[in-house]
């Protein structure tokens, strides 16, 4: 196959290797790559076998803990979606993709650098596993791109992360001005892409070297598999790869199809996630009881001009800011809800609603905001549901307030 497909074309045909997807000596081949359950692996004889542990496991048969085809037809896929890269590792969360990332990239005595918008299970894996193994994380403000240029001069800093947008707060952050100067410098630059994916920003096209997914939102897509990824350049894939072995990283079989066939329907997915997130969020910035809107494909967001001139689309997960009110004024918005759902996670078919308070997980920058804070994902309902929704909600928010 040419290298010149589309996005669209590749989500459809990249990981369907016709060994993967047929018979030996048998004409034709499925469409999807069936699922390989394996633990024990057998061989014809003990030469066999020898000669299997002595070379490279890597997309070869060898013990169920390195993988089957089912997994690698989904590696595959994501790394032909991401043009530059090397490979993919699937993990069995994203919580897990971002922590073996971080210690293929790091060792004790090293420095970190970490936006102050960061996810808060990044956070935490940072603050008491990174730093118990020697490793100190300096937070930074991600909208200030200057002073990260600075701190990027420190020659303990061994890698920089970046999560853009924000996952709470939605800044967008210079990545190409920042990778540039990173890789001047030998520093490593991981991305927590799991907002955009790389059909919205290819991570390695603007400068990144590892870039990670929580599989569980977009690319899965139906709110039932945990998993998440790495995929890595040519100078850090075998890295993450023998992080990734020695640390016993795998995912299930089944859940490496599901998650296949989510990675198809990707493309329309995240159109309508688009289309019914930017109704819902130019209509919130017209209502009374609304201070602001966070959604990174508006004008007024922290980093849109970044974002207009990066990505070439935004995804369902934005957050609005309250005017005024407290937490009873709040959950009297939420609470109400009929088409939204209560939890966390996001990225699936149906919309959620959550409280959320990005002042309390900041170190290195303050957070200081008109009223309470609710994050939305919007899903594939129709918008004016889900507005007329929200509408009746921020009549229960005013009357509490």
């Amino acid at each position: 196959m040419s290298d010149d497909r589309k996005p669209l074309t590749k989500l459809v045909q990249a990981g369907r290797k016709p060994e993967w997807t047929g018979m030996p000596a048998q004409p034709g081949g499925i469409v999807s790559p069936p699922v390989w359950r394996a633990s024990t692996i057998l061989y014809d004889d003990v030469a066999h076998l020898r000669k299997a542990a002595g070379s490279s496991t890597h997309e070869r048969l060898f013990y169920g803990r390195k993988g089957t085809p089912t997994a690698w037809s989904l590696a595959d896929a994501l790394t032909e979606m991401e043009p530059g890269a090397e490979g993919t590792m699937l993990f069995p969360s994203g919580v897990a993709a971002i922590a073996c990332a971080l210690m293929a990239a790091l060792k004790p005595g090293d420095r970190l650098l970490m936006p102050d918008s960061t996810y808060d299970p990044t956070r935490n894996f940072c603050d008491q596993m990174l730093n118990s193994y020697g490793v100190e994380t300096i937070y930074y403000d991600p909208c200030d791109a200057v002073r990260v240029a600075v701190r990027l001069g420190d020659e303990k800093v061994r890698a920089i992360f970046l999560e853009s947008p924000g996952s709470l707060t939605f800044e967008v952050q210079d990545i190409p001005a920042i990778t540039a100067i990173a890789r001047e410098r030998g520093i490593v630059t991981l991305l927590d892409n799991t907002w955009a994916t790389p059909l919205f920003f290819p991570a390695m096209a603007h400068g990144v070297d590892i870039t990670i997914l929580a599989c569980t939102k977009y690319i899965v897509g139906h709110s039932d598999v945990m998993m998440g990824s790495v995929t890595a350049n040519a100078d850090w894939f075998a890295k993450v790869r023998q992080a990734a072995y020695l640390f016993g990283q795998m995912t299930s079989p089944d859940d490496a199809w599901l998650a296949s066939r989510g990675l198809r329907t990707l493309g329309v997915r995240l159109r309508q996630h688009q289309d019914g997130a930017l109704a819902v969020a130019h209509w919130l910035k017209d209502q009374p009881g609304v201070a602001r809107v966070l959604h990174p494909a508006l004008p007024d967001c922290p980093g849109h001009e970044l974002w207009q001139r990066d990505f070439s689309g935004s995804t369902g997960l934005f957050s609005f800011v309250l005017d005024g009110g407290d937490e009873a004024a709040r959950a009297a918005l939420i609470d109400g809800l009929a088409h939204f759902g209560i939890g966390y996670s996001w990225g699936g078919f149906e919309s959620l609603a959550l409280p959320v308070d990005p002042a309390r997980h900041r170190t290195a920058t303050r957070w200081e905001v008109e009223g309470p804070m609710v994050r939305l994902h919007i899903g594939l309902e129709d918008p004016d549901d889900l507005i007329a929704d929200l509408d009746a909600g921020l009549t229960r928010f005013r009357a509490a307030r």
